[in-house]
């Protein structure tokens, strides 16, 4: 990967509907050496896929929280994984350093159905206790592909 590379993901990465002319423009490629880059990146998978992102609000899905969870003994990440993927209001988690085992990010309809979710993750076996804080504000958001 080069310069023009970096700038071609850049570019995508704010509007990835950019023509491969306007990208052209940008970095100084004819539309058609973009197009070629593009193919190439995508071929050797690091253009991992082209999407759209939709505000959860849309969706309903108004209340988000963050969650620390805490378990009793040994617990894989595998193990974690299994029981937070069985949650469809986790949408994201991940093991951390510190007290707590992990992290989850859980969006909901209301707080009541955040409850019900908690619950279920709190029920699972090997969870001791969850610490929570739901979101007031949003202060600043970054997409980035992880």
């Amino acid at each position: 990967m080069d310069s023009l590379d970096y700038g071609i993901i850049d570019l995508l990465r704010q509007n990835a509907r950019s023509g491969y002319g306007d990208i052209g423009e940008v970095i100084g490629l004819s539309a058609s050496a973009v197009k070629r880059r593009v193919d190439r990146l995508v071929a050797d998978k690091v253009i991992r896929g082209f999407t759209i992102q939709v505000d959860p609000n849309v969706d309903g899905l108004s209340t988000e929280a963050y969650v620390e969870l805490f378990c009793r003994g040994t617990v894989s990440p595998e193990d974690l994984r299994r029981i937070l993927a069985a949650v469809p209001e986790v949408v994201y988690a991940g093991t951390v350093t510190g007290s707590a085992d992990a992290i989850v990010h859980m969006r909901a309809r209301d707080i009541a159905s955040l409850e019900v979710a908690l619950e279920r993750v709190r029920l699972a076996p090997n969870v001791d206790h969850t610490r929570s804080a739901i979101v007031l504000s949003k202060l600043i958001h970054r997409t980035q592909d992880l």
